[in-house]
């Protein structure tokens, strides 16, 4: 039976006699008090009778508060208890303990037993299947390694050696690329890259696509008969594909993947399978935009009535499509849920929600015109980017009323420079501050680059007038700490390794302390790029530099003993007092565990096992705060939040300030790295992912061109969703800018003032101007 002491996500059960005792007209009545507090799309689902029913919602249309409430109706309706379950699944952990929360809230005043249902994330209601079951599942977790197996990770970069080994023929025809002289320095530089780039990220990308939709090597050694091209780019993902699940196997790992698939061979078998579908009497989903098709076959098999195995599963799906934007890094994809949607509509199942009192009017009718402006615009090719699903104020009389809008409630700015646009919000920040202190504020930005650059130059708020300026990332970059003192560690060991050369130049150039360039090229030959002989051609100012601060850290090695490196490393790469301290947590960490045993070979291996096996908390030497629950964070007033976009997805502030907002970035457009353009104007990642999404969707697999221009197509609607959801952040203030000139790229930028260049502004922009700012 399912296990009833699930320390996170389950339930509580209770030996309370009287949960149970109410009178049955006080609870009918405190149940249709409880419906009746709901918009008439939240009560679509409290009037849920069985059966599937999708809901579609817009942004702060209270997708959670509906469900909670309709769990908790659910529960009364049908008697559920701890032998008959309601079965609740969200997407991240912190989504399910809050789910969890105020269903409980409602159970305890309904007097109903808390152990009738249970919350769980995808991947956390896999687990529990697959290790009740071990001899089904084939998962022995006291045996097996879980692994997140990321580009990086030494199981992708040994399926990448052991492919490379067995397929000699197609190795060399990727080495050859479009063309190729011959020359060994080109092709020692291209070995490089296809071994430390191109390959690991197709392996990837495949990988973790393809297994998450259910698809196994063979049947992507199929879809390489299908397709036709130099490269042979289906079947060398098939290999990898192939080659990954043969070391995992080896190596007793398994990813989360593996978990959902283990979960459904459990399902497979009979006997299990009526176990579990007994146990929950339904399946409640949220954020089901983000699900695979994996994911969502587990959830509509439990939630199948094993004593009505024809009749629709008792499934209740919510999700908002134009909310989806994880779909270029994950397999998730929104087609899916919208299929479902109108499979539900239909047969009369669908519901929307579509009114929410989050923001001012002006900010929804900007929030809407870009999703319809975007839809009308051909930018996406034949998809359309948003589901067309307006959002509505909600009604007069609504307990959560639309708030009124500060000042005209959405500004435009086209400052001269990126400095520019800090000065313009660090202006009126201090302007809206002073009028009310107590509302909160939040720049959102496309990546973290960005964020750190405005955290900087808007560090007098704090300093002159009390206004703490908090970057989100700020903790996570520190967590990184460990694995640049690895990469360093282990290039000042082996000096001579390409690998090792380039990972730290990486972390170099990652820290600005050496210039953006061809790391490959001078990764081919660490010999001859640390001590350049005089016969070797003269290096360039910027390798010179670069060379020069490596021979700086080898000298380290002779002159400093080895337990007095990482502290070196830590002054080198300027850390600042964070980071200082979190290296020495690090540094005791290391001494702790290798006393006794103290040397260079321990001191890696300790640091890998760090790096390998756990995320390194930071330590933070002011105002520690807990970056997990970043709700809790915008309770205290006179703060300046800066956070990405993505991160920003479930929040919400009084203020909010979107800058940067230039065509380049929003939407962009896949680009081949320059080091990679020798196979050609695609990737192999991104034209491999296309022609398994095209397979999936029951459509003819493009070619290498056309599946590189779907991509685009992919990115540009992802992009243009998460411009949406930054928008839909905002209560009062929506405050847009796109500056005249910007950096080339932010990752390279140095934050001085250099290589500042014109930018055109986000397409939608003029646009939103000539709506809203011009009439």
């Amino acid at each position: 039976m399912p296990d009833d002491s699930d320390t996170n996500l389950q339930a509580t059960a209770t030996t309370d006699s009287n949960l149970s005792s109410t009178p049955i007209a006080t609870r009918e009545q405190a149940l249709q008090n409880l419906r009746n507090s709901l918009r008439q799309g939240q009560q679509s689902m409290a009037d849920w009778q069985g059966g599937e029913l999708a809901v579609s919602a817009v942004p702060g249309a209270g997708k959670s508060t509906g469900m909670a409430i309709a769990a908790a109706i659910a529960i009364a309706r049908y008697q559920l208890h701890s032998r008959r379950q309601l079965l609740v699944v969200t997407f991240t952990r912190s989504a399910a303990a809050s789910i969890k929360t105020k269903i409980r809230k409602h159970l305890n005043t309904l007097l109903l037993p808390r152990n009738s249902f249970v919350v769980y994330t995808l991947h956390g209601l896999a687990l529990n299947i697959a290790n009740r079951h071990p001899d089904l599942s084939g998962i022995n977790l006291e045996s097996t390694t879980i692994v997140t197996a990321n580009r990086s990770h030494r199981l992708i970069r040994a399926c990448v050696e052991q492919w490379i080994a067995a397929n000699p023929r197609r190795y060399s025809t990727l080495l050859e690329g479009l063309s190729f002289d011959g020359e060994e320095t080109e092709r020692l530089r291209r070995q490089s890259v296809l071994r430390t780039e191109v390959l690991p990220e197709l392996a990837y990308m495949v990988i973790h696509e393809a297994k998450s939709s259910g698809l196994l090597p063979e049947e992507l050694w199929k879809l390489a008969q299908e397709t036709g091209d130099g490269y042979e780019i289906m079947a060398v993902a098939a290999g990898l594909y192939q080659q990954y699940q043969r070391t995992a196997r080896s190596r007793d790992t398994i990813d989360y993947d593996d978990m959902i698939l283990a979960a459904l061979r459990v399902l497979s078998n009979n006997a299990a399978r009526k176990l579990w579908q007994n146990q929950y009497f339904a399946v409640f989903e949220d954020e089901a935009q983000d699900s695979t098709p994996l994911q969502s076959q587990l959830l509509q098999t439990l939630a199948i009535d094993p004593n009505q195995p024809n009749k629709a599963p008792n499934l209740i799906r919510v999700g908002d499509p134009n909310q989806a934007i994880n779909s270029t890094f994950t397999p998730a994809d929104p087609i899916y849920f919208n299929r479902f949607c109108e499979q539900c509509h239909q047969n009369q199942r669908l519901a929307t929600m579509n009114q929410a009192g989050r923001s001012c009017q002006i900010i929804i009718d900007a929030a809407n015109f870009v999703l319809n402006w975007v839809n009308s615009s051909g930018l996406t090719g034949n998809q359309l980017a948003f589901r067309p699903q307006d959002i509505r104020p909600v009604n007069n009389n609504d307990p959560q009323t639309n708030p009124q809008p500060e000042g005209r409630g959405l500004e435009i700015y086209h400052p001269r420079d990126i400095y520019h646009t800090v000065e313009l919000i660090g202006k009126r920040v201090l302007e809206l501050f002073e009028r009310n202190p107590k509302h909160q504020a939040a720049v959102l930005v496309r990546e973290n680059r960005q964020g750190r650059f405005i955290a900087e130059q808007l560090e007098f708020l704090q300093r002159q007038h009390g206004i703490e300026v908090y970057d989100v990332a700020h903790n996570e970059r520190h967590s990184h700490v460990p694995i640049e003192i690895l990469k360093l560690l282990k290039f000042i060991d082996r000096p001579h390794s390409p690998n090792c050369l380039k990972a730290a130049l990486e972390v170099l150039v990652k820290r600005q302390l050496i210039a953006t360039q061809d790391l490959n090229a001078i990764a081919t030959s660490p010999e001859q790029f640390l001590y350049p002989g005089p016969l070797d051609s003269p290096q360039t100012p910027t390798v010179r530099n670069a060379a020069s601060y490596c021979r700086r850290l080898l000298r380290a090695r002779l002159e400093l003993p080895h337990y007095q490196l990482i502290s070196f490393l830590a002054l080198s790469l300027n850390y600042d007092q964070s980071e200082l301290a979190t290296v020495e947590k690090l540094a005791e960490r290391v001494t702790k565990q290798t006393h006794g045993n103290s040397s260079m070979t321990t001191t890696l291996l300790t640091i890998k096992e760090i790096v390998s096996s756990e995320r390194f908390e930071a330590v933070e030497v002011e105002n520690t705060k807990e970056t997990e629950n970043t709700n809790s964070l915008e309770e205290n007033s006179r703060r300046l939040t800066i956070i990405t976009m993505h991160k920003a997805k479930g929040l919400d502030w009084d203020y909010v300030f979107i800058p940067f907002l230039h065509e380049d970035t929003l939407p962009g457009s896949p680009w081949v790295p320059t080091a990679a353009q020798f196979l050609g104007e695609f990737t192999l990642a991104e034209v491999a992912r296309a022609q398994i999404r095209a397979s999936l969707h029951e459509q003819p697999l493009p070619m290498a061109p056309e599946a590189w221009k779907q991509a685009g197509y992919l990115k540009t609607a992802e992009e243009f969703r998460l411009l949406y959801v930054a928008m839909t952040r905002a209560k009062r203030l929506l405050w847009i800018s796109a500056a005249a000139q910007a950096p080339f790229r932010w990752n390279t930028f140095s934050g001085k003032g250099d290589n500042l260049q014109p930018k055109k502004p986000c397409p939608v922009l003029p646009a939103l101007e000539s709506k809203f700012l011009y009439q």
